[in-house]
């Protein structure tokens, strides 16, 4: 001990203390030394140490410092601090201790790894074109809580996911090692994780999402290619989210065209396919039409032979064979003013040199070859030829009427109409006019009495060859050829009757705003629009719609086609933007089923067919359209199969024809009637013919109900007529939907009026039907008769006073059946009751009720006491009009017996009766 002074042993001055280590322990505690005498404490200066000191020999002065919590590298990596050591001094309190000097320690904290690396963001996201090798997409970044530079750190990255064209450095840049594509893959997700310097990898890997987007080409977005229709949806949006991307291009004007492609639809479009008659009448146009390509049947025969579309009623022509009209069906004088209209479709001629094709021909039948009047193609022109008869004025006229069109050899449908007001010609095609750009000159024809030959297809050579024959054969189609003497169309009715039922429209044309000119054609095939602005450009095209206005349109696809042109500052065009080609798919429409129904079989007395008003034929027909809708079972957990449920829509009738089954009607005795003001006021029209009656015209059910129910047959000699047989058939868009045959059977009553000798013969010789029944109370009343031949006087008197009683009774009850027979008939026409005794014969002989045993003796001898004297006064008459008077009695029982319950005083027994 040095004069009581202490000394530190220098080889102590410094510890270290592991990261979170506490008191006790060879590594948490370290031994401190002091210099000679006894040492009784340690003693550190500082606040809050989370270490101690403490003695372990006071002799040798070691000592041993400690933590006394934990430590944690992560909250303080280095602590220092002073210590003092203290001797046990002279006394017991610490004051009078003696301290050494000073010592600094200095504690470093050793880290452990144990904190995983962590990234900064649970997922990245990263947007790259496609084409293009990238030297960093994105960068992603980890961090690791530890303290030390070992642990702390993050030495590398990894691509956790298999087969992606991406890889990482150790910085975190992730790049792509091979060009991606657009079309092969939009999206791509890989993970990624870190590792820490430790090789600690990270405690969740992170989500790296690449997005692709293809090359910026200018273009219209975010259009769908398909799209469906349904029948009576109205008007449908086309591209209700579409958008053209410019990729930042400066533009200073914009046109879109939109075109709805048809063309293979029908005749050019999707029109009403009705009859050219009921469109005509649809339309407002004038009558008189007369169809020269009508359907084939019994009455338009010359349409047979020819190659048809049955569907649309469209006639083909080959080149090689031509249609004959009928004389009468076209007057020969067709007058100063005449219409001629037909759907055509005709492509360039055959051959080097292009011979005439004839469309309609009016020439002489024999002798000569001229041409009266016709229309033709020669080289993509149309011709229209009239030669006008020689008159007082023998002057050179207008003769040929000369159209240069495009269309006309386009191999596409057009609606052509002629309208002739001579010396002028006017062609409208598709509605809109044109006048000939060439007229050319001739002389009038001179009468003759040739004859004339109309014809279609081809023209007629009656003359200059050995044999007449067809000449100047049409190649094309042709489809509703009518002409129209006497008159000529106005422009709505043309108008009317070319339209097309489908097309493109705007929704809310008032809200396109100021900056859009826009314009259709007039089937509203094409829409042009022009603006300055993308976005309105955008917006008005997002308001483009189709609209199928037909009930039934024709299901198939309209291709649909959007074009557009660009124009830049002080250029004509500078961007090429890529065509829309898209398609409307029309849906097929519900098809109706089209029933008829009534009361199928009648009878009627002979007087109502032969009154003025006849006999209604179809008082109660209705007719009823439905369609099959599929309901699903109500448990959707089983799996019963479907149900269907009729239910019933309305839709028009183009005609309903009636036609006579069983032999053609005969006009001198017969006919079918229907007042004219039925049709007019429900605008319909209808044709009549010993075969039937044909109603036409494009109306409602109902309409065609109230019409049918005032059809009247009437016959003026029924007496030959036992029952007549109708048919109806109804039809919708020109037979496309027709209804059931409906069958009707009308049976005539007639009033028994049998001559005296067929009398005499039923009284004699029993009918085959009645002679295998025999009574036995007839045969035992002729054997008593013979049995008792000595009362034969007494029977014969009384047989003659029977047969004059029996007389008077037959006048008698002749009378009253005759009345209640006139009661019935006019009840049968108030409540339609239907009885049917054609097929009965009732021979009744009046003297067996008397000659029967029992009470009708009685009844007989009773009678013939009170009225004697007044049958003996009767019984001069002739034996031939009694024999008459007890047919007509038995006439009138018979029709009392079948009465019986509604004349309880006329009873009919026919116990006697043999049958």
């Amino acid at each position: 001990m040095l004069s009581g002074r202490l000394y530190w042993v220098p080889l102590l001055l410094a510890l270290g203390v592991g990261s979170g280590s506490g008191g006790g322990g060879d590594s948490r505690q370290r031994r401190l030394f002091a210099a000679k005498g006894e040492i009784c404490a340690f003693k550190i200066h500082g606040q809050e140490l989370p270490f101690e000191a403490v003695v372990l020999n006071k002799t040798s002065g070691e000592g041993r410092l400690r933590a006394k919590s934990p430590i944690d590298c992560e909250l303080q990596k280095e602590y220092t601090f002073i210590i003092q050591a203290y001797d046990c001094g002279a006394g017991p309190r610490e004051t009078a201790w003696k301290k050494s000097h000073k010592a600094v320690v200095h504690i470093q904290v050793k880290d452990v790894n144990e904190f995983a690396p962590t990234f900064k963001e649970p997922a990245y996201k990263a947007v790259v074109t496609e084409g293009k090798i990238y030297d960093s997409i994105l960068q992603v970044e980890a961090v690791d809580e530890d303290c030390s530079p070992q642990y702390s750190q993050i030495c590398n990255y990894e691509i956790v996911t298999t087969d992606v064209p991406f890889a990482i450095d150790r910085n975190g840049n992730i790049r792509n090692t091979e060009k991606l594509s657009y079309d092969k893959q939009h999206q791509y997700e890989i993970l990624v994780t870190a590792y820490d310097c430790g090789q600690k990898p990270a405690a969740q890997d992170t989500l790296v999402q690449v997005d692709v987007k293809p090359v910026c080409k200018p273009g219209w977005q975010d259009w769908t290619k398909r799209i469906e229709y349904q029948p009576g949806s109205g008007s449908m949006a086309l591209f209700p989210s579409i958008h053209l991307e410019m990729c930042d291009g400066a533009v200073s004007s914009l046109q879109i065209v939109a075109e709805l492609q048809t063309n293979y639809i029908g005749k050019g479009c999707d029109r009403e396919t009705y009859s050219e008659k009921s469109l005509q009448k649809l339309c407002g146009a004038s009558s008189g039409i007369i169809d020269l390509l009508p359907s084939p049947s019994a009455a338009t025969n010359w349409t047979a032979g020819l190659l048809v579309d049955s569907s649309e009623m469209i006639f083909k022509f080959d080149g090689r064979q031509g249609a004959k009209i009928p004389d009468g069906i076209v007057p020969k004088n067709l007058t100063d003013q005449f219409t001629i209209t037909m759907w055509m479709k005709h492509g360039p001629s055959p051959g080097v040199r292009a011979e005439k094709e004839t469309i309609l021909c009016n020439s002489d039948k024999t002798e000569m070859n001229r041409h009266h009047y016709a229309l033709y193609v020669h080289n993509c022109r149309l011709v229209f030829l009239l030669r006008k008869d020689f008159d007082q004025a023998d002057t050179f006229r207008p003769a040929e009427f000369h159209w240069k069109l495009d269309q006309i050899c386009d191999k596409e449908w057009h609606y052509y109409v002629i309208n002739v007001e001579f010396p002028v010609v006017t062609l409208y095609m598709d509605g809109a006019t044109y006048e000939p750009y060439l007229v050319t000159n001739d002389w009038p024809i001179h009468p003759s009495h040739i004859a004339m030959q109309l014809t279609v297809g081809a023209c007629w050579q009656g003359g200059e060859v050995t044999k007449p024959r067809f000449a100047q054969f049409f190649h094309g189609s042709l489809a509703s050829l009518t002409i129209r003497p006497g008159k000529m169309e106005s422009q709505k009715v043309i108008s009317c009757l070319q339209a097309c039922k489908e097309g493109l429209d705007i929704n809310s044309l008032e809200s396109l705003g100021q900056g859009i000119k826009y314009h259709f054609n007039p089937s509203q095939s094409i829409l042009v629009m022009e603006g300055d602005d993308i976005g309105n450009i955008n917006r008005a095209l997002q308001k483009v719609s189709y609209i199928n206005s037909r009930q039934f349109p024709t299901a198939g696809v309209r291709r649909l086609k959007v074009s557009s042109k660009v124009q830049c500052f002080g250029e004509d065009v500078c961007i090429s933007i890529p065509e829309v080609d898209a398609y409307v798919m029309v849906l097929q429409a519900i098809e109706p089923r089209i029933t008829l129904r009534g009361t199928d079989h009648f009878w009627r007395p002979a007087a109502q067919f032969e009154s003025a008003r006849g006999v209604t034929l179809f008082p109660d027909i209705k007719i009823v359209s439905t369609f099959a809708k599929t309901e699903a079972p109500g448990d959707v957990k089983t799996t019963a199969p479907k149900s269907e449920v009729l239910e019933e829509m309305l839709h028009n009738l183009d005609f309903c024809d009636i036609l006579v089954i069983g032999g053609d009607l005969d006009p001198r005795q017969e006919c079918l009637e229907l007042n004219h003001s039925e049709l007019h006021q429900r605008h319909l029209d209808a044709t009549n013919s010993t075969a039937g009656y044909s109603i036409y015209g494009v109306g409602s059910m109902s309409r065609y109900e109230q019409v049918l129910h005032h059809i009247r047959y009437r016959n003026w000699r029924p007496a030959s007529l036992e029952a007549r047989r109708f048919r109806i058939k109804c039809s919708e868009l020109n037979g496309r939907y027709t209804s059931n045959e409906f069958n009707l059977e009308v049976s005539v009553l007639h009033e028994d009026r049998v001559s005296d000798k067929e009398h005499v013969n039923h009284l004699i010789v029993q009918p085959p039907f009645l002679q295998s029944v025999h009574h036995p109370e007839s045969r035992s009343s002729i054997r008593r008769s013979s049995v008792v031949p000595s009362i034969a006087t007494v029977v014969i008197i009384i047989s003659v006073c029977m047969l004059v009683f029996v007389v008077a009774m037959g006048v008698y009850r002749v009378r009253i059946a005759h009345q209640h027979f006139i009661q019935e008939t006019e009840a049968a026409k108030e409540s339609e009751m239907d009885w049917d005794d054609s097929a009965l014969t009732i021979t009744v002989n009046p003297m067996e009720k008397h000659e029967g045993p029992g009470h009708g003796e009685d009844e007989t001898e009773g009678e013939e006491e009170e009225e004697a004297e007044e049958d003996m006064s009767s019984s001069s008459g002739s034996d031939d009009s009694e024999e008459e008077e007890e047919e007509e009695e038995g006439t009138g029982r018979g029709r009392h017996g079948q009465n019986g319950a509604r004349q309880a005083q006329l009873e009919w027994d026919d116990s006697t009766l043999p049958y």
